[in-house]
């Protein structure tokens, strides 16, 4: 529910002393200074009587702009979010209403006249570690095509997502080195547009989504080949239907908020549909369009092309200082490689802005 209060919503304008050229030549996640990039406003960060919206404009010298913006995924999901952004845009650059008009049809996502069945269920909290730090990997289409040569043929149909998810979740697992009967879940959001009949309204701008839920002993995913992994994901894929989503939905609202915030909990969440590095809002295309940073137990898929005009994904990444660098050659010796080659170089020091 949301209180219309006519308060508008939260927007900074600020000037920075740096260029664009200062961020250095990989402009993709992790962003340095972004907490004065993305002023944390007092009162802003929670869920709940909070600002639907945060945005902050900032100029810079060589005359581009950071447009960053924080929203309350309550709200709306990545694919809501570009389309309210898409919007913005068409209307920044003289239209007089966006082309795609807002929905807001909630009720379609409710079976609280229905049979209630199998509940939904994912990780308790524990907390996460204090020195998290934070990277980014780039994986090129000819990175992506060597690990799919490690996967039987009999699933090598599955998504671009899928195979770098299960090298993710796999490889992490190995970094982390937690006891072989530790369960290691892995989570991600599913569209499920598609789904439903009669399809979901154009212009419907909520969470469309459902987390799916795939869960392994650490022994089983560090042992096993990478097409484990990938299977259990697929499996789990399969059975997310309309009843499930509505299920979800009940349990939400009859058993309160879903936290997976576990440090053994690992969430990857593909963006790379969204394309927000497309929104116009009156410059053009931007230079780089996405997540900002990964947070602690959560990655993010990100479309990114690299300054040798390479096409690739870029994959913010936040763990440990301690299992990063296991994180990264587990990786690397999948692809056969040595060294760092997926990591990103190390981001420029900026003055304060």
């Amino acid at each position: 529910m949301v209180d219309c209060s006519g308060q508008g919503v939260l927007f900074i304008e600020a000037e920075a002393d740096v260029t664009l050229d200062q961020f250095g030549d990989a402009l993709r996640p992790p962003f340095p200074c972004m907490e004065e990039l993305l002023y944390e406003v007092p009162g802003s960060s929670s869920i709940l009587h909070t600002p639907l919206l945060l945005i902050q404009v900032t100029r810079l010298l060589c005359e581009g702009f950071i447009f960053a913006i924080r929203f309350n995924h309550t709200m709306c999901d990545g694919l809501g979010l570009r389309q309210f952004l898409s919007g913005l845009g068409e209307i920044a650059r003289g239209a007089t209403s966006p082309s795609t008009l807002p929905v807001w049809e909630r009720e379609l996502f409710c079976s609280s006249d229905q049979p209630r069945g199998e509940k939904y269920q994912v990780p308790h909290t524990n907390g996460t570690p204090d020195d998290m730090v934070h990277k980014s990997l780039f994986f090129t289409t000819t990175d992506i095509s060597a690990f799919r040569r490690l996967i039987p043929i009999d699933i090598q149909r599955c998504s671009t997502f899928e195979v770098l998810s299960a090298c993710l979740w796999r490889c992490r697992t190995i970094a982390l080195q937690p006891d072989p009967k530790e369960d290691m879940p892995f989570l991600w959001p599913v569209n499920v547009r598609k789904i439903f009949n009669p399809p979901v309204p154009v212009g419907y701008y909520g969470n469309v989504m459902a987390f799916a839920a795939a869960i392994s002993t650490a022994g089983d995913l560090c042992n096993k080949p990478l097409g484990y992994a990938l299977e259990l994901m697929m499996k789990v894929k399969s059975d997310v239907t309309k009843g499930h989503i509505r299920s979800i939905s009940d349990l939400m609202a009859f058993k309160g908020r879903l936290y997976f915030t576990d440090i053994n909990a690992y969430t990857v969440s593909d963006l790379t549909s969204a394309r927000f590095d497309e929104v116009d809002i009156g410059w053009g295309k931007a230079a780089y369009g996405g997540a900002a940073k990964g947070r602690p137990g959560m990655s993010y898929l990100v479309p990114y092309t690299n300054n040798k005009g390479e096409p690739g994904i870029a994959i913010p990444v936040c763990l440990p200082s301690g299992v990063m660098e296991r994180f990264v050659k587990e990786l690397n010796n999948m692809l056969g490689k040595s060294g760092h080659d997926v990591l990103e170089h190390e981001l420029p020091v900026l003055s304060k802005l």
